[in-house]
């Protein structure tokens, strides 16, 4: 199964230690060029990115 997976999810699972778990219960995830960029924070602090 394909996933295609926002900013919620990704960084809750990685808060917790469990990020794998998307991977292990779907296969392939599909992170969008704006998720990605939102969750790496720019270049800049930012709150729940990782």
């Amino acid at each position: 199964m394909i996933v295609v997976s926002n900013t919620s999810p990704i960084t809750s699972l990685a808060a917790i230690g469990y990020l794998n778990l998307l991977h292990d219960i779907y296969g392939t995830i599909i992170i969008p060029v704006a998720v990605c960029e939102e969750m790496t924070g720019l270049g800049y602090s930012v709150p729940g990115t990782i």
